[in-house]
């Protein structure tokens, strides 16, 4: 994105610290999981899944509550029918009473299940847009920028997931509406004639205001996303900013969408506006036709007296629709956010295998005809290549040679455009999702820790992983030394601990270590820490974990000078493999760590 500062790697440079896959795979379909069928996020069968109890006390509280407000109108026509006869005040009550506890249970449990309904598919969509984000990764698969994606999770999946009950409500007010206007119909058939001669304008002036209002929500909730996008770019990268002096600069950056956001968010008011105005001059004019209609009937006999109050209040009731207005708002916000989301959902990830056990091997690593391309640029170049099980692989070159990416293929973080990827033999792409995690560990140069403590960022690869285990990977890192130096040791919370970048990355290379994978992936996981400490840590690796495969971002001639085997990268293509020293000859080589980049 133009303007933006951010001080982490972007896509074709190198991965964040997280996993999930991206790109094109072009495996048998026999090694492939079958591709679900989707679901829709927040429609009928989401919420019956999200809350059922909920999803059926709307179900039918909603329907009896229009019949309870259809039966009220017909209630209080026999009452007075029955007063003016003389009837018994009890038998005139009664049937009255019954119709309104009738609609005030029927009111009271759709007030409490359409929160709780909208409150569990909120839940159910933010947990599926989470992991659908994760699946797609930060490669070429994945469209949206990190604050576009937080804005769809933030904003518009609670908008989405109040589909339903909007639509529940709304259906029941347009049911309601309907049996008022069959009702007066069969109170009088010139009665319904009058009312729907009124009524035609006003389903016009619904309908354009629907169609306007989801337009303009749809371009609110993605101006949102733009100003959440920037925001997140502009918080990654305040060092830098501070660095600049360009508070001011972001400030207007981020913030500059907010005019088109407040013309939007205007316009929406003026839609709503007019609507308003217009049905509210409708609804007399159609009130006072209908009644007019039914005082000539009562003079004519057609009509009892408390038909009167019936043709009021079924007029009332067929109006309802058209005074739903903020009902009809709330699907048009729902419908808007329930297309933010369909839009990632639309977005597919690429899919995983279905081999759950790797075949007998130490971790031998194979790249064959790779190519990666991103927006017609390419990245990666045909590349052929074998690190033999149990090799220590640096991958030197050039800045934009295409390392990290590299390293990113064997554990999926991006996908080749053509070519395979395999261990041992096996297609990366063939490997279900918690094999692939069990065959490839990764360790970045900015890794983030997850975990209540220290002791579950070491083990958040590994779940339920040994304490011992842990120790000793965090003693491979050399991070266990100032582990127990801090105030509770591996119990010490994660939150709020003060750890210099040397020191988090050790914890990430303990993580790394600490999943027993085939292949451990280190993209410039060891910068932040001294030359000393390095080589400390390169050593431990090559004499502590077992003959395990390791490839090695490396940005410095000390850590390609340890590695068994050396590739050297030139604008995406393999330009030569060899031992550290054999290349030394070539000044070329030389000259990427000499420029104090690669």
């Amino acid at each position: 994105m133009p303007g933006t500062t951010r001080d982490t790697p972007s896509p074709g440079s190198g991965p964040s610290d997280g996993i999930g896959g991206s790109g094109r795979v072009g495996e048998p379909e026999s090694t492939t999981e079958r591709p679900r069928k989707p679901v829709p996020a927040a429609g009928f069968r989401a919420a019956w899944r999200a809350a059922p109890g909920a999803t059926l006390a709307l179900g039918f509280s909603v329907p009896a509550a229009s019949a309870a407000a259809l039966l009220l109108p017909a209630a209080a026509s026999g009452a007075v029918d029955t007063l003016l006869d003389g009837g018994g005040t009890a038998r005139a009550v009664l049937p009255l009473a019954g119709v309104l506890l009738l609609g005030l249970v029927a009111g009271l449990v759709g007030e409490l299940a359409g929160p709780g309904l909208t409150a569990a598919l909120t839940a159910r969509l933010r947990r599926r847009i989470a992991e659908h984000a994760v699946a797609l990764g930060t490669g070429g698969r994945n469209p949206y920028p990190a604050g576009d994606i937080a804005g769809r999770l933030v904003g518009s999946a609670p908008d989405a997931a109040r589909l339903v009950p909007a639509l529940i409500g709304t259906i029941g007010a347009l049911a309601t509406s309907l049996g008022g206007i069959v009702a007066l119909g069969l109170l009088d058939p010139w009665l319904a004639v009058a009312f729907v001669g009124g009524l035609l304008p006003g389903l016009v002036v619904v309908r354009a205001f629907m169609a306007d209002a989801t337009h303009l929500f749809e371009r609110y909730q993605e101006i949102q996303a733009r100003i959440s996008a920037r925001l997140a770019d502009a918080l990654a990268g305040l060092r830098t900013i501070r660095a600049c002096g360009t508070r001011d600069r972001e400030h207007d950056r981020v913030l500059g969408p907010l005019t088109e956001l407040s013309t939007v968010g205007h316009g929406l008011w003026h839609a709503q506006r007019r609507a308003v105005a217009r049905v509210l001059l409708l609804a007399p004019v159609v009130e006072i036709a209908v009644l007019s209609v039914a005082g000539w009937g009562l003079s004519e006999g057609r009509i009892p007296p408390g038909g009167m109050v019936a043709a009021a209040g079924y007029a009332a009731l067929g109006l309802g629709f058209l005074e739903q207005l903020e009902s009809l708002v709330g699907v048009a916000h729902a419908r808007a956010g329930l297309r933010r989301t369909e839009e990632l959902f639309g977005v597919p990830a690429a899919p995983h295998g279905a081999k759950r056990i790797l075949p007998a091997g130490a971790g031998e690593l194979v790249f064959r005809g790779v190519t990666v391309r991103d927006r017609g640029r390419l990245l990666l170049d045909r590349v052929d290549l074998a690190v033999p099980a149990g090799a220590c692989c640096a991958v030197v070159g050039a800045s934009g040679s295409g390392k990290s990416l590299l390293a990113a293929l064997p554990g999926r973080l991006r996908d080749p455009d053509a070519g395979s990827v395999a261990i041992d033999g096996l297609p990366v792409a063939a490997l279900a999702r918690g094999e692939l995690r069990r065959a490839v560990a990764y360790a970045f140069p900015r890794p983030t820790l997850l975990g209540r403590d220290v002791r579950e960022a070491i083990g958040f690869g590994k779940p339920g992983a040994d304490a011992s285990a842990l120790v000793h990977a965090a003693a491979v890192a050399h991070a266990d030394d100032f582990v127990r130096r801090l105030p509770d040791g591996y119990a010490t919370p994660i939150d709020g601990l003060g750890l210099s970048g040397g020191e988090v990355q050790r914890l990430g290379l303990a993580r790394a270590v600490a999943q027993d994978a085939r292949v451990i992936v280190l993209d410039d996981a060891t910068s932040g820490l001294d030359m000393v400490t390095e080589h400390q840590v390169m050593d431990a690796f090559a004499r502590r974990l077992g003959g395990r495969t390791r490839v090695v971002v490396a940005y410095r001639a000390t850590a390609a000078a340890s590695a068994d085997l050396v590739v050297w990268l030139d604008r995406g293509r393999v330009r030569a493999v060899g031992t550290h020293d054999d290349l030394w000859d070539d000044a070329d080589y030389r000259a990427v760590f000499a420029g104090g980049a690669a």
